[in-house]
């Protein structure tokens, strides 16, 4: 038990980082000189780094054993923390963030496999919902943590705090995890084309996904030349995984049912979780101009729903058919999306309460039950290969569903905007009786005619965009909501996963 617990350390530390600049790339730019433009890679980077190497892992972890890449994972996750809090600019911030997120993401589909080697029937099902909570949780508190550290500190603590709790794991993990052993002879017959593909596929999408919006997708030339070589690399990737003897990721495993399905469950919970934790912080500082601690106060619920959710998930599991547990968490989140959707300017911690409380018990229905459905039916020797493969589609549904967001806030904040803009005519009683009163309000304080009308105009201007922007969020929020509509149903697809017998000690 404490040997899963120090590996579920350094999984969320992992997980932790992916969001915790999210509400301090303000400060972060700040404090290293630069702009907007390259603070965005201080995240970017991170993102790339880790998608990569998360289906990976596995062919690592067989190479090296878990035991040792998840010692060596933690202690470069940790000298590379150190590395970014001290970063003398931002170049060197981007290469230090991108050599953590490639450490660290090789930490979490290892995490998951350990479940089916150390624990068996009720134990394992209790185990999968600390795992599955805490995949969802880390993500979720990292803009409320990163927050009120960068109030109370400074940003170089939003990397200094993972010291200790890194060391802490380089040491135990060695003295307390002894699953497998390393197998060196896979380096002779490793499938390197595949994994350059590989690279280049999730790399350049990556990418183009987190660029995209901003440069106006395929009209800008560096997105379309990414584009073009993620989709050559990406069919190449898919032809070798399916034709050569032993690839890096077992695309193969695919034929099991429960396990395509699974990862398309665990695409779309990643575009709720990752696509909500941007556009709720995003909402907040834009329409409220919120500070990064007010946004983490605000959005903090949903953590605390969601650990308060782990036991009754814990002791349902072993009562309930699991697929009826996560078509409820599916259709949870479906309903936290919706109640989402009525969202106006002046909502707050207060107004964001009960659909934040639904998404957080959602988070829990919807993440452990697909970890036990998906893995637990595939066969020992396969499940390395598999995790990562899984654990992928979690986070390229995230960052899909955040490209995907962006570009409707990008889109329909100007078809907002316009459509309000058509009601603002010489007929609206309303408009000219704001119009009178802001023009009299500036020229009591400035004295000039011509500047109250400019001033008051401004106003008005400022209050149909604000509106314009509340609105494109609630149809952001919608778009969520379709999808999670989708899935529920495919639920009853999956079969049931009998408990498993007891593996091997080499099986993980």
């Amino acid at each position: 038990m404490f040997a899963f617990a120090s590996m579920c350390v350094g999984m969320f530390i992992a997980l932790l980082d992916i969001q915790i600049v999210s509400a301090s790339l303000r400060d972060i730019g700040g404090g290293l000189s630069a702009g907007a433009d390259e603070t965005v890679w201080v995240q970017t980077a991170y993102l790339i780094a880790e998608i990569i190497v998360i289906p990976l892992s596995g062919w690592l972890a067989r190479v090296m054993s878990t035991r040792w890449l998840f010692a060596a994972s933690a202690a470069g996750f940790t000298a590379t923390s150190l590395l970014c809090g001290i970063a003398w600019n931002i170049q060197s911030m981007i290469a230090f963030r991108a050599a953590q997120g490639f450490l660290g993401g090789s930490m979490i589909p290892m995490v998951f496999t350990t479940v089916f080697a150390f624990f068996q029937g009720r134990q394992r099902v209790a185990a999968a919902a600390i795992i599955g909570g805490l995949a969802s949780l880390a993500p979720t508190l990292g803009p409320t943590i990163g927050g009120w550290i960068t109030d109370n500190f400074s940003w170089h603590w939003l990397f200094f705090i993972n010291l200790v709790p890194g060391i802490f794991v380089t040491i135990a993990v060695p003295a307390l995890v002894k699953i497998d052993e390393p197998d060196w002879s896979l380096l002779k017959g490793a499938d390197y084309l595949g994994i350059v593909l590989m690279a280049l596929f999730l790399g350049c999408l990556e990418y183009t996904l987190e660029e995209g919006p901003r440069w106006d997708w395929l009209g800008d030339r560096t997105i379309l030349t990414t584009a073009w070589i993620s989709g050559l690399a990406g069919i190449g990737f898919l032809w070798r995984s399916l034709t050569y003897k032993n690839p890096v990721v077992d695309l193969r495993a695919l034929k099991d049912i429960n396990f395509a399905l699974g990862c398309f469950f665990s695409f779309v919970v990643g575009i709720g979780i990752f696509a909500t934790i941007y556009l709720t912080p995003l909402f907040l500082g834009q329409v409220r101009g919120f500070s990064a601690l007010q946004i983490g106060l605000a959005i903090f619920s949903t953590g605390l729903f969601q650990v308060l959710s782990i036991p009754f998930y814990a002791y349902l599991a072993n009562r309930v058919d699991l697929r009826w547990l996560l078509m409820f968490g599916l259709a949870l989140f479906a309903l936290s999306m919706w109640n989402f959707a009525p969202i106006t300017h002046d909502w707050g911690g207060a107004e964001l309460l009960f659909p934040q409380a639904l998404r957080g018990m959602a988070q829990q229905f919807a993440v452990a039950p697909t970890v036990t459905l998906t893995l637990g039916g595939l066969p020992p020797a396969r499940l390395k290969l598999a995790s990562g493969l899984f654990n992928l589609m979690r986070n390229l549904g995230g960052a899909i569903g955040i490209a995907a967001c962006a570009t409707i806030l990008n889109d329909r904040t100007n078809l907002h905007f316009l459509r309000l803009a058509e009601h603002l005519n010489i007929r609206n009683e309303s408009m000219a009786a704001f119009l009178n009163e802001a023009t009299t309000h500036a020229v009591t304080m400035n004295n000039e005619i011509s500047d109250g009308n400019a001033a008051a105009l401004k106003q008005l201007w400022a209050l149909t965009m604000r509106e314009a922007h509340t609105l494109t969020y609630a149809d952001a929020f919608l778009a969520i909501f379709v999808c999670f509509v989708i899935a529920v149903p495919m639920v009853v697809l999956m079969r049931k996963v009998a408990p498993p017998s007891a593996p091997s000690a080499d099986a993980h």
